[in-house]
């Protein structure tokens, strides 16, 4: 939240109720979120707000480097991090359980970088996501018995 605050005190910017709001839905999931779960949170929460304005308040934080829209999901995630440009910015998203890690790396960007620039391509955005199992749900998974023809029912 502090991130926030200081973005629009830099930037003059005002930190309404509803930015603030949002932004604390998204600081308080570990998996991204879509609009309108963000909407319904936020009715829950006692502090309706039409799904256009948070949309509007979403486009703002992604504008300003606060959150991150994860394309494959259509939702969004609190950034923790502060990037440059020249960033690739990595999602590990858990099919499971939907958590997703943000983590960075400079070789992923340096690589992508040169086979852009080989290919003559320019990047308008370096996110890159990556699918697959998080620990915890592969503990989970290793946990259970194994699957027989007799568990099965066949």
């Amino acid at each position: 939240m502090s991130r926030v605050e200081e973005c629009c005190a830099r930037k003059g910017l005002r930190m309404t109720p509803l930015r603030r709001n949002v932004m604390k839905a998204l600081a308080e999931s570990h998996v991204p979120l879509g609009a309108y779960e963000i909407v319904q949170k936020l009715s829950d929460a006692g502090d309706p707000a039409p799904p256009m304005s948070v949309y509007r308040v979403l486009d703002f934080l992604v504008a300003e480097g606060l959150a991150h829209r994860i394309e494959s999901r259509n939702a969004y995630l609190a950034c923790a991090h502060t990037h440059d440009d020249t960033d690739v910015v990595v999602f590990l998203i858990c099919e499971h359980c939907g958590l997703t890690r943000e983590v960075g790396s400079h070789a992923i960007g340096r690589d992508l970088a040169w086979a852009a620039r080989a290919a003559g391509f320019e990047p308008r955005q370096r996110v890159l996501e990556v699918a697959g199992s998080c620990a915890h749900c592969r503990e989970a998974a290793a946990a259970l018995p194994p699957v027989t023809p007799e568990t099965a029912g066949g």
